[in-house]
């Protein structure tokens, strides 16, 4: 890519300094045969990985020791465009000395920030971070090759901002745990969509199988739904339920906080009935065991069950002895 190929150099510009050295002089551009590589007692693996968004194509060639699984060289070929080509260069660069399971960790957004002149300024503009896209993808590519097995199944949980490498799940925790309402939110958050911008709608520069503005949407009618499911099982006040659900109400209450007291002394006590009036609740008992013929049953422990039934369920409760 020349200066010339950029409209009125205002694109180069921003481009990092690094990122355009390496445009000019990449260090790792090249291939390495079979017979280099058995030369080092390496395997040689080779991948190809290709973007649908502006037809660039990159060929890895990795030398990987077979007793540890290093990588001993990384070289690269490619028909991309100059982000493409500091990208691949730089993802060499860092790949090498490391093992085939250390590389797959090493994200595109690892290797632009390898290539920002200083930690606050963006080395790629955000229209062509889907080009060192293909670093990545590349990584994952080889080392498919490399294991035997499908790429696929190299990942283990579906990406939504291939930029960022913001999964799915980290999407969905996000916009629950925080209370997120726009895209704008999650991308500050997350970082998914500050980039290329192919992951917020359709439309963008290739087909996503998952989008934010469809993520939020429908995480937010989830939490929706959720609330009112939680609503519509929160119990009533006490003074808006009816009589058999106050009767349950009190004797949930009576099970948990009055009885097991009165057992441990050998009584008891039972419900005979209900009634409300005039927003008054009238709960009618009757004492059984010790608690029938104890001279306190009239007033102590009567009045222990009224403050209990009006502390934890409603003021207006009056309890009447048999």
């Amino acid at each position: 890519m020349a200066k010339s190929d950029l409209i009125g150099g205002t694109l180069w510009e921003s481009y990092s300094g690094k990122v355009n050295d390496r445009m000019l002089n990449p260090r790792h551009l090249g291939e390495i045969t079979r017979e280099q590589a058995e030369a080092r007692g390496a395997r040689l693996v080779v991948a190809d990985w290709g973007a649908e968004v502006c037809g660039d194509a990159i060929r890895a060639f990795w030398a990987v020791d077979p007793a540890s699984g290093r990588i001993l060289d990384a070289r690269f070929k490619t028909f991309g465009c100059g982000t493409a080509i500091a990208s691949s260069d730089m993802m060499c660069e860092m790949i090498i000395g490391k093992t085939v399971d250390e590389a797959m960790k090493i994200t595109n957004l690892d290797v632009e920030r390898a290539l920002r002149d200083n930690e606050a300024t963006a080395a790629i503009p955000p229209q062509k971070m889907h080009c060192s896209v293909m670093a990545y993808d590349v990584i994952r590519k080889a080392a498919s090759e490399y294991k035997g097995v499908d790429m696929d199944a190299l990942e283990a949980e579906d990406i939504v901002c291939p930029c960022a490498r913001v999964s799915l799940r980290t999407v969905r925790e996000v916009i629950r745990v925080n209370d997120l309402k726009t895209v704008e939110e999650i991308t500050r958050f997350t970082k998914a969509g500050a980039f290329c911008k192919s992951c917020v709608r359709p439309g963008g520069h290739e087909a996503r199988k998952h989008y934010l503005v469809d993520i939020l949407r429908d995480v937010r009618a989830e939490m929706d739904r959720e609330a009112a499911a939680a609503d519509a099982a929160r119990p009533r006040s006490f003074s808006g339920m009816g009589l058999i659900q106050k009767h349950r109400a009190v004797e949930q209450v009576l099970d948990q906080k009055v009885r097991p007291a009165l057992l441990r002394d050998g009584g008891d006590l039972e419900v005979l009935d209900m009634s409300s009036s005039n927003g008054i609740t009238e709960v009618r008992i009757s004492y059984k065991g010790a608690c029938k013929g104890c001279p306190s049953a009239a007033v102590g422990t009567l009045g222990f069950v009224e403050d209990v039934l009006k502390t934890e369920l409603d003021p207006s409760i009056r309890v009447v002895p048999q």
